[in-house]
């Protein structure tokens, strides 16, 4: 009886190696990687040459349907599926009342992981969740088991604006992370300077955007994950930095990691081939948090991917449309830009085509070290058994990124007229075919929620 799918004639990419083989998928699964000769009868037969055949991106830190974002899952699986992504971690959150929040009254944890998995109803590729700790509530303390018992096995918190945690309550969250082993996701900003310098420039009327990266330094994000990776390291909790922007807060994870055990942590997409350069050339629209930096900083994210102390490039998607940029003060702007459609292309021509890293750094950093990291041990690799997410990717091909082609509802790029060579031709999740040649040709609703294991860090 013939299998559903074999893809022929490419050079398939792991974590480790490059070789040419063919790759067969039935039932939604992997079931064969070798010869094109070995491969059984299949009831289509893709043709890959000249394409590298890759396990599908995944994205562990996006904002989708929420208050950091209009996409919804249909828009953002569908930039997803275009950009090579198959799956994504998105955020489930506790409800709260204050200045930013869209809810009418406080919530649980658990509550929120509902409300997303409703919202993902309409997702065309998988995704799982991180539950963000919103407020100094010791009930939540009790409710992360049940949480962990639901697939969600990470937990976000914050040190800035107002669902900002103070470290005591931290402390607390990660003694009871570290009994559950659970990870710990931060964002680490240290608040009370983000804060204070915010409103000096409010009062000296600095609303240019050229402004906005000196209201957050560097040193404040240093300062803040130094905070937190300390009470992590002493309560035994795993901890995992996101969005790690520059070479001072690079530093101290990578003098906490030791043997690497306990410590992981990311960058984004942004962080690697933008500088602040480009508040000058696009004003409001690269309001992002932690603010994009130096060209030092740049390179200081190329060197700790290189060396290990950085493990994931992601993207913090957060889509969102001009007109909530188009403020006369960048303080009320929205803060993040969308940049899931666009990742992959721009990280394989940045890091590959102009700094030599290989192919099979790239699919450790944005595919098998996050399946690793959050718990996903049917993801991130090409292996029999594994899902069959697969993405097919030309290396060769060179093509100008515009927001005329967004998937998202959001109605811009940072990477506006950016060339790039390297671009996604197919999209497989679970088998299934979801994008080809730049169109979306699967069906809103295949994607599924993934509950998470706890993860083993021994890599």
């Amino acid at each position: 009886m013939a299998i559903d799918t074999v893809i022929n004639g490419g050079t398939v990419v792991t974590d480790s190696a490059m070789f040419e083989a063919s790759v067969a998928m039935n039932d939604g699964k992997i079931v064969a990687v070798g010869d094109a000769d070995s491969m059984p009868e299949a009831d289509e037969v893709v043709d890959a040459t000249g394409l590298l055949v890759m396990p599908g991106i995944i994205d562990p830190h996006v904002h989708i349907d929420d208050q950091f974002s209009v996409d919804s899952y249909e828009t953002g699986t569908s930039a997803a599926a275009l950009g090579g992504v198959t799956t994504y971690i998105d955020f489930a959150w506790q409800a709260w009342l204050g200045d930013l929040s869209p809810f009418d009254a406080e919530g649980t944890l658990l509550e929120g992981v509902r409300r997303k998995q409703k919202k993902g109803e309409t997702a065309l590729i998988d995704y799982s969740l991180h539950g963000a700790i919103t407020r100094e509530d010791p009930e939540v303390l009790d409710e992360l088991a049940d949480v962990v018992d639901a697939g969600v096995t990470s937990f976000k918190m914050f040190t800035a604006y107002e669902i900002g945690l103070g470290n005591g309550f931290m402390n607390r969250v990660l003694e009871r992370i570290a009994e559950l082993d659970a990870v710990g996701v931060f964002h680490t900003e240290d608040a009370s300077i983000c804060d204070e310098l915010t409103a000096l420039f409010q009062e000296e009327g600095k609303g240019d955007p050229t402004w906005y990266p000196q209201s957050r330094p560097d040193y404040a994000e240093a300062m803040s994950a130094e905070d937190a990776v300390r009470m992590a390291q002493e309560a035994g909790a795993k901890y995992y930095g996101i969005h790690t922007s520059n070479r001072k807060a690079a530093d101290v994870l990578a003098d906490f990691r030791g043997d690497g055990s306990m410590v992981r942590a990311e960058t984004c997409t942004h962080y690697l081939v933008l500088d602040d350069s480009i508040y000058g050339e696009l004003g409001n629209q690269a309001m992002i948090a932690p603010p994009i930096r130096k060209p030092d900083d740049n390179e200081a994210m190329f060197e700790h991917l290189r060396n290990g102390s950085l493990d994931v490039v992601s993207t913090d998607h957060c889509g969102y449309k001009l007109e909530s940029k188009n403020v006369d003060n960048w303080w009320e702007s929205t803060f993040g830009a969308n940049g899931l459609q666009a990742s992959l292309p721009v990280v394989h021509d940045e890091a590959v085509n102009h700094r030599g890293f290989s192919y099979p750094f790239l699919v450790r950093v944005m595919s098998t070290n996050p399946a690793k990291i959050f718990g996903l041990p049917n993801k991130g690799t090409l292996n029999p058994g594994a899902d069959a997410d697969v993405v097919l990717f030309d290396p060769n091909e060179t093509y100008t990124i515009t927001a005329a082609d967004n998937a998202s509802e959001a109605d811009f790029s940072i990477y506006e007229g950016r060339e790039v060579t390297g671009r996604v031709k197919q999209t497989f999740v679970r088998g299934e075919l979801i994008a080809k040649d730049g169109e979306i040709v699967g069906t809103p609703g295949h994607g599924k929620f993934v509950e998470r294991t706890l993860p083993d860090w021994d890599f």
